[in-house]
């Protein structure tokens, strides 16, 4: 895959602070990671599986568990499964370029292939907190103008309006059809990397909840400059105790795909259940939300656990108070 370096306007950018004065935009003065040139049709899903396809004994390796039944997906399993549904969703559905699809759902092996899916296809990516009142996801769905939504038996019980097609379970036999058997051919979806790949939704402190936009050249940028961390562009084995419906835990699934880094997934997000993943798994990384951090100093529940297999713990989305790291780190987690 071609790359080029992404060029910055430097006349009026401040050499010290990264603010332009022409634009008024503040640019990293970080160097420029090589991007696909912007004029290549590249979804996401295309960008991150040529990645993947770079990389040694990639595609025999386990891409996502399943803390709670143990379940795993091999790379060339998760590969074979997006297009597989991406094929039935383009060929039997009519998703197509630029459609929206909402999603409510706690996290799954099931959420990571239906992202891949739907990024392959252009249609537009829009996903809920399940824990949200009837009338938060009214207004998510009057932002994103769905056509479809994707849910479970729990959440889809009274929460969604209809749509213009019927709501598809993910917790049943016939999405695991849609994703292992192989009913129709792929067409090419022309996807441009310009076009928006997902509408996350921000956190509504301020007001009511605002949908954030970001295209398929965002994502790519966002793995492109993970890659090029060396630390963090290692296949490792990570533990996502973060919601995938939330930006952190989202581009975190996304940089996994591209990286063969083996994601550990989990339904519910209580702190013995976690432990005993990481135990059991042997996760090399953690993906926490500081509030969780928090509760793990302070009871306790993590004593008695063997994780001397991490070696990473990632924290971000709030404030983390100095006081729980030091705790954190005086406990030798």
């Amino acid at each position: 895959m071609a790359e080029e370096l992404n060029p910055k306007p430097h006349s009026s950018i401040d050499v010290e602070s990264g603010f332009c004065t022409k634009t008024k935009i503040y640019h990293s003065l970080l160097p420029d990671v090589p991007l696909p040139p912007e004029s290549m049709p590249l979804s996401v899903t295309d960008y991150a599986f040529a990645l993947l396809k770079g990389l040694p004994s990639s595609q025999s390796s386990t891409a996502l568990i399943d803390a709670d039944t143990g379940d795993r997906v091999s790379f060339s399993e998760l590969i074979r499964r997006s297009r597989n549904l991406a094929a039935y969703l383009q060929n039997e559905i009519g998703l197509i370029n630029g459609e929206t699809a909402f999603i409510l759902s706690p996290n799954s092996v099931h959420i990571v292939i239906l992202y891949l899916s739907l990024f392959s296809l252009g249609v537009v990516i829009s996903p809920s907190n399940p824990s949200n009142t009837k009338s938060e996801i009214a207004h998510h769905i009057n932002l994103c103008k769905p056509v479809v939504a994707f849910a479970t038996t729990k959440t889809t019980s009274f929460k969604i309006p209809p749509l213009r097609h019927s709501n598809i379970l993910l917790d049943s036999s016939d999405f695991q059809t849609m994703m292992t058997e192989t009913v129709s051919e792929l067409k090419p979806a022309d996807v441009s990397q310009s076009d928006i790949a997902s509408i996350l939704y921000s956190s509504g402190t301020t007001g009511k909840m605002k949908g954030v936009i970001r295209t398929h050249r965002n994502w790519i940028a966002s793995i492109a400059i993970a890659r090029s961390v060396p630390s963090q562009a290692a296949a490792e084995t990570a533990a996502c105790v973060v919601p995938l419906f939330h930006g952190y835990g989202f581009e975190f699934c996304m940089t996994s795909m591209a990286f063969g880094r083996t994601l550990v997934l989990m339904e519910r997000f209580e702190l013995e259940l976690k432990a005993r993943a990481i135990e059991r798994f042997r996760s090399t990384q953690l993906l926490l939300a500081p509030p969780v951090v928090v509760s793990m100093v302070k009871n306790g529940v993590m004593d008695g656990h063997d994780l001397r297999s991490l070696k990473t713990v990632a924290c971000g989305g709030a404030v983390l108070p100095k006081s729980a790291i030091k705790k954190f780190r005086a406990n030798e987690y």
